[in-house]
C-alpha cells in the first residue's frame, strides 16, 4: 500500500506530486476535437510563473482573489497559484449574477479577479468596477472591456511569459492553519456566507479519501473526469485536491450535453456527482435498454430485484444464478457505457434515493454516498465497501473525524476538517461552532451541522433530514420533505417536486412534470404539448395525480400530499430556484408559489 504523507499546505502537496510524476500527464482538455494535455511539470511552471506574476503586480500575502472560470487546466493553475503567492482563492460560480458577484466581492474584499471568458466577463466586470476593493482582473481568454473604470487589465499569457518560473522559486510559507480559500455556501436560505476552509482542513479531506482508496479499492493510476463546478467546496477538494494527492490525471468535462461521450472517451476510474445526475442517468439508462428489446428489458427488471434483495439483505443462494447471468449480460453493456473501468462513483452535495443508488449497484457501477458541508471542507463520511455500503446510509467519518449525535438528533462533527469561521460574520460563527460544554477544549470546537441524524451499529451515518427543513404540521408531527420530494422524482411522470406544509393541517407539493413524459402522453392523446393548455387539462392532471397516488400509498398519512399544483417552469439555476449544486431554494419556490399552494387549503 503507498504510503500518504503530512503536507504543511496544498501547494507542498503539489510540488510533491511534481517531484515524482515529472514530465507524466496531469491536466487534459479538449480543444480542436481532441484531447489535449499538460504534464506536472509543466503545470508547476505555469503555477510558479503567475505565482511570481501576482507578488509583481502588487497583490501581498493575505490578498483575497476572486476566480471565475469554468472547469479547465487554468483553473487548476490558477488555484495553486493565488496559493503559492501567499494569498486566498475566492472561487465562484460561472452562473452567479452580477448581484451576486457585488456580495462575494464587496464581502471578501478581494483585490483581484481571475475571469476566463467575455461571457462570463459581462456579469464580473461591472460588479468589479462598482466594487471598493477590486483593483486589478487577469483574463485568461482574449477580450476586450468597452468600460474598465479603475480596474488595471492584465492577460493571462502575457503575464506568464513576462514572468516565467521554475517550480524551485515557489516558496510558500503556508501552515495548515492558514486559509487556503474562500467558499460562499449555495445559499438555499439567503445571501451566501464566505467559509474559510484553512490548508489543513482540505488535507485533511484529502488524506480521509485517500485511505479509503487505499484500503478500499487499491492505489493505482486513476482518471478522474472533473464535470461539477470547482467553485463547488465538494468539487474543489474531491475532483482537484484529492485527484493531486494521488498523482492522478485530471480530465476537465466538455459539459453535461458531452458528458455521457466523455466518459466513453476518458473511461475514468472515479468521479464525484450529484445525486441529481444519477437520476438523470438512470432514466436514460433503462430508457435505451427498453429500445433493445424485450429480453434486455426483461434482464434489467431482474437486476433491479436482485440488487432490492441485496439491500434487503434478503439475497441467497437461489439468486446465484441470475446474478452469473446478469454479470455476463447486461452489466458489461452497461458498463462499457461509463469507459469499463471505473472503480467508483460517489455521490454528494444532497441525499441521494436510497432506490437510486440500488439500482446502480444492481447493474454493476458501485456508488458510493458522501456527505458533508462546505464548513467540514466538505466531506465528513463517506460510504465504503471495507465497511458495507447502505443506500441509506453515507457510510462512517473519514479518518480522525469525530462525530456524535446531540440529544436533539443534531450531527455535530469535530476535527482539523472543521472551518475556523465565516468570513466577516462573527454571529453566524457563533451559531455553528460551539464547544462540548462551557469552555472549548483542546481538540476544537464542534460544527452543528443542521443534519439530523442516527449512527448505526457498524458505525455509519444515517441522514433522516435537515433541521431547519421540518416541516411541522399544525398537529405538532414532523415530516421530512427530502424523502417525499426523492420518493415523487423517482415517478416516471415527475421531474422534480417541492414539499409544503408547514403548519398546515395535511401536505400539498409543487410538481414540475417529466418533459420526456409529457411528450410521450400528448403523443397518445393527440395533443399538441401547449403547457399552459396542458396545465388546465383534467385527463393530464389526472395522469399525474396517479405518480402522486403512487408515492402516497408508501407514505405514512401525515406525509401523504393530498393536493398539488403545476410549476410554472422547471427549477434551474438560470432562474435562481435551484443553487449551483441543484439543492433546491425553497424561500425563493415559497415566494413564487406560496400564494398558489396556500390557495389549495382554502378551495
Amino acid at each position: 500500500m503507498r504510503t500518504l504523507e503530512t503536507f504543511p499546505n496544498l501547494v507542498a502537496m503539489f510540488l510533491a506530486r511534481v517531484t515524482e510524476q515529472g514530465d507524466a500527464p496531469f491536466l487534459w482538455h479538449k480543444a480542436g476535437g481532441a484531447w489535449r494535455s499538460r504534464s506536472w511539470t509543466q503545470t508547476a511552471r505555469e503555477v510558479a510563473s503567475l505565482a511570481a506574476a501576482l507578488k509583481a503586480i502588487g497583490l501581498v500575502p493575505g490578498d483575497r482573489v476572486m476566480l471565475v472560470s469554468e472547469n479547465r487546466p487554468e483553473w487548476c493553475i490558477a488555484d495553486l497559484a493565488i496559493m503559492a503567492a501567499g494569498c486566498i482563492t475566492v472561487p465562484t460560480y460561472t452562473t452567479n449574477t452580477e448581484r451576486d458577484h457585488t456580495h462575494i466581492i464587496e464581502n471578501s474584499g478581494a483585490k483581484a479577479v481571475i475571469v476566463s471568458t467575455a461571457k462570463l466577463a459581462k456579469t464580473l466586470l461591472p460588479a468589479a468596477i462598482r466594487a471598493s476593493t477590486a483593483k486589478i482582473v487577469i483574463s485568461i481568454e482574449d477580450f476586450r472591456s468597452g468600460q474598465q473604470g479603475a480596474l488595471e487589465f492584465h492577460h493571462w499569457d502575457k503575464l506568464l511569459a513576462d514572468h516565467a518560473a521554475e517550480p524551485s522559486t515557489i516558496h510558500t510559507t503556508a501552515t495548515r492553519d492558514d486559509t487556503a480559500c474562500i467558499i460562499y455556501t449555495s445559499g438555499t436560505g439567503g445571501a451566501p456566507r464566505g467559509v474559510m476552509q484553512h490548508h489543513g482542513a482540505i488535507l485533511h479531506n484529502v488524506f480521509g479519501c485517500c485511505t479509503i482508496i487505499s484500503e478500499d479499492f487499491g492505489w493505482d493510476d486513476e482518471i478522474f473526469l472533473s464535470f461539477l463546478p470547482l467553485s463547488h467546496a465538494y468539487e474543489h477538494s474531491g475532483g482537484q485536491f484529492f485527484p493531486i494527492a494521488l498523482g492522478s490525471q485530471i480530465y476537465y468535462s466538455e459539459g453535461l450535453d458531452k458528458l455521457a461521450s466523455n466518459i466513453e472517451e476518458v473511461r475514468p476510474t472515479m468521479m464525484v456527482v450529484v445525486p441529481r445526475l444519477f437520476e438523470l442517468l438512470r432514466a436514460r439508462i433503462s430508457k435505451a435498454v427498453e429500445k433493445q428489446g424485450k429480453l434486455s428489458t426483461y434482464l434489467l427488471g431482474r437486476a433491479e430485484a436482485l440488487g432490492s434483495k441485496r439491500a434487503a439483505g434478503k439475497a441467497g443462494l437461489l439468486d446465484k444464478p441470475m446474478d452469473l447471468l446478469l454479470a455476463a449480460t447486461l452489466r458489461p453493456k452497461i458498463q462499457k457505457r461509463f469507459g469499463g473501468r471505473i472503480k467508483a462513483m460517489v455521490s454528494g452535495g444532497a441525499p441521494l434515493t436510497p432506490e437510486v443508488g440500488t439500482f446502480f449497484d444492481a447493474i454493476g457501477i458501485t456508488v458510493l454516498q458522501g456527505y458533508g458541508q462546505t464548513e467540514s471542507a466538505p466531506v465528513i463520511s463517506c460510504n465504503r465497501p471495507k465497511v458495507g455500503i447502505k443506500m441509506d446510509t453515507v457510510g462512517p467519518p473519514l479518518a480522525n473525524t469525530e462525530v456524535r449525535i446531540a440529544e436533539d438528533g443534531e450531527i455535530l462533527v469535530r476535527g482539523e476538517l472543521v472551518m475556523k469561521g465565516y468570513w466577516r460574520n462573527d454571529a453566524e460563527t457563533a451559531r455553528v461552532l460551539k464547544a462540548n460544554g462551557r469552555e472549548p477544549d483542546d481538540k476544537g470546537l464542534w460544527l452543528h451541522t443542521g443534519d439530523i441524524g442516527v449512527i448505526d451499529t457498524k458505525g455509519r451515518i444515517q441522514i433522516t433530514d435537515r433541521k431547519k427543513d421540518i416541516i411541522v404540521n399544525d398537529k405538532g408531527e414532523n415530516v421530512a420533505p427530502q424523502k417525499v420530494e426523492g420518493m415523487l422524482t423517482l415517478q416516471p411522470e415527475i421531474s422534480q417536486a417541492m414539499l409544503f406544509g408547514d403548519r398546515r393541517p395535511y401536505m400539498v407539493a409543487v410538481i414540475v412534470p417529466d418533459p420526456e413524459w409529457t411528450q410521450q402522453w400528448c403523443a397518445r392523446n393527440g395533443d399538441a404539448c401547449n403547457f399552459k393548455r396542458l396545465a388546465e387539462n383534467s385527463e393530464y392532471r389526472t395522469a399525474l395525480g396517479h405518480a402522486v397516488e403512487r408515492v402516497n400509498a408508501e407514505l405514512s398519512l401525515t406525509e401523504r400530499i393530498r393536493r398539488f399544483v403545476l410549476a410554472d417552469e422547471p427549477f434551474a439555476i438560470e432562474n435562481e430556484q435551484l443553487t449551483p449544486s441543484l439543492k433546491i431554494r425553497r424561500h425563493v419556490l415559497k415566494q413564487v408559489y406560496g400564494a398558489r399552494l396556500e390557495g389549495l387549503y382554502k378551495a
